[in-house]
């Protein structure tokens, strides 16, 4: 146990360091990659910071989901991906995909998720990337609005 009390150490040595991953990943992503593109964008649209946690053994296999099909899908909904990461220290490298999405609006982000969720596509590469069981156990959806200094809006 550490100084929170009831809260184990490891537990709170992943969360600081899931909060670090993302404070690198959105000034790394939206700052300093794209700052070309930072204010031709609307200052409307909204964020999304999602992580994924694989069982052990098959984050290769959900690489190469995204890889393979996931990115063209989600494009055909309408969603923008931002940057797909992969941390580098233990115990997450092991297990973690980390990625960006931007959509014009909570609500479009609802739609893009329902209907890519839908998509006869989708739910065939779904099923058959997972035909050697599950290749997520975990998945955790941050929505952000940028910083009002963040040089991409």
């Amino acid at each position: 146990m550490n100084a929170i009390k009831g809260v184990p150490l490891m537990l709170t040595n992943k969360r600081l360091l899931l909060g670090s991953i993302l404070v690198f990943v959105c000034g790394l992503v939206l700052g300093n990659m794209l700052p070309g593109i930072a204010h031709a964008q609307s200052a409307q649209r909204v964020f999304e910071i999602r992580t994924y946690t694989a069982p052990e053994g098959k984050l290769d296999a959900l690489h190469a989901r995204f890889r393979d099909h996931t990115l063209r899908i989600f494009q055909k909904h309408g969603m923008t991906s931002i940057g797909y990461f992969k941390p580098q220290d233990a115990p997450l490298s092991q297990n973690t995909l980390i990625y960006v999405l931007a959509h014009p609006s909570r609500e479009a982000a609802k739609k893009a998720w329902a209907d890519f969720q839908a998509d006869p596509e989708w739910q065939k590469v779904s099923a058959e990337s997972q035909v050697n069981g599950r290749i997520v156990t975990k998945v955790e959806s941050v929505f952000a609005d940028p910083a009002d200094y963040s040089p991409m809006k």
